[in-house]
């Protein structure tokens, strides 16, 4: 059996992260490492433990969730951070995209689906609340509105891998599915990141949407 992930929860709503822990730790999937009401205990504490999953709220008295999630990112590239809010407005969404959210969940997720979503995201998966799916599509293409796409030329495994993304693959599973290592299929999405100057895969998922790419069908 796989060691549980370490679990970092950043909220100021002190019922919500008992409950939160309660469901994480009952799972045996996660071991709660740390609970904390702010983003500057939150920041603290992470750098101390480097848990390898943070859920953090987004609006937060003090310093903000976007803040946090920039200093969280900045100091722990390779810890997970999901932001868990009830927030789904547009902006919020995408400016938590923009910072390198690596998911986005709304607080009113069934327990089930939070855990498995949450699972899956400190798996190496991008997750996103499927009822914001629409939001982000529609906002990805008012983005296009205002600046053109990058016209960039990708490679027919980046293309394969940035499809993959798209479904949500883990690396793992996108080198299992390409008959590639796990290695190169990290170097592809580096790639992928640094000719698209975008910061995560969710951003990557959106833009192969934008780009009507997420069917394979679209053109270098």
């Amino acid at each position: 059996m796989n060691a549980p992930f370490s679990l970092l929860l950043i909220d100021d709503h002190p019922l919500l992260r008992r409950g939160l822990a309660e469901l994480f730790e009952a799972s045996g999937a996660f071991r709660v490492v740390g609970s904390v009401s702010s983003g500057t205990s939150g920041i603290e504490l992470a750098r101390r433990l480097l848990p390898d999953m943070i859920l953090l709220d987004l609006h937060m008295p003090g310093l903000d969730g976007l803040d946090t999630l920039h200093a969280l990112k900045l100091d722990l590239p390779d810890s997970r951070v999901m932001v868990l809010t009830a927030s789904a407005a547009r902006d919020d969404l995408l400016a938590a995209l923009r910072t390198g959210a690596d998911g986005y969940l709304l607080k009113d997720s069934e327990p089930e689906e939070l855990l498995e979503a949450v699972t899956a995201c400190a798996s190496g998966q991008a997750r996103l609340d499927p009822a914001l799916s629409a939001l982000l599509a529609g906002g990805m293409r008012e983005r296009a509105v205002c600046r053109e796409a990058p016209r960039v030329e990708l490679t027919e495994r980046e293309r394969q891998t940035l499809v993959l993304i798209t479904e949500g693959f883990s690396n793992k599973l996108i080198a299992r599915q390409l008959g590639i290592s796990e290695g190169t299929v990290k170097i592809y999405v580096k790639h992928l990141l640094s000719k698209l100057s975008l910061r995560s895969r969710l951003e990557l998922a959106a833009w192969a949407h934008r780009m009507n790419l997420s069917d394979g069908m679209g053109e270098s």
